[in-house]
């Protein structure tokens, strides 16, 4: 098991404790702080950076099932399912929704070898204007995906940045 991985697995199992998901009746909880449902998302490549310089990437569009449980407005957790094929936790901090999951072979060295990235979103909810709006089931954010530095024999961190956008279907 990779690096990357072992802490995405091991952020995992802390959020889901941590949130008491063993144990879904939990004091408390509002079904109105959490993002539950299914969800149009885009991945802007025509804005992406490249280890902090503007180059063209595919866009990925997709489609997840979100399941959240919150205790508080600012202590929620669960898990999306993309039509991708994948699952990852999703929780909050400081009003930030994160989702963290290893992408294997997600990027391909000069000599064939694959390289495993770490693949942080970072979304909040925002309104029409542009503000962030709780109330709104309409995200922004970014998908931002790193790897191993010194992978591909080079001594830097690959690194790709491109905005988000979620909405309810």
């Amino acid at each position: 098991m990779s690096a990357i991985r072992a802490s995405v697995t091991a952020a995992a199992l802390a959020t889901l404790v941590a949130a008491g998901v063993s144990n879904p009746a939990v004091a408390g909880a509002n079904p109105e702080w959490g993002i539950n449902g299914t969800f149009a998302t885009s991945s802007n490549g025509v804005w992406a950076k490249v280890n902090d310089r503007y180059q063209e990437q595919p866009s990925t569009r997709g489609t997840w099932n979100i399941s959240t449980v919150c205790t508080t407005p600012v202590d929620c957790a669960g898990t999306v399912q993309s039509d991708a094929g994948w699952s990852a936790p999703i929780y909050t901090k400081s009003g930030v929704w994160y989702l963290k999951r290893a992408v294997p072979e997600w990027r391909w060295c000069a000599d064939g070898a694959p390289i495993e990235g770490l693949q942080t979103i970072l979304i909040y909810p925002v309104g029409a204007d542009g503000r962030v709006d709780a109330k709104s089931d309409e995200y922004t954010g970014e998908d931002v995906t790193t790897g191993p530095s010194g992978s591909c024999g080079r001594n830097q961190w690959p690194h790709i940045r491109m905005p988000f956008y979620m909405k309810k279907i």
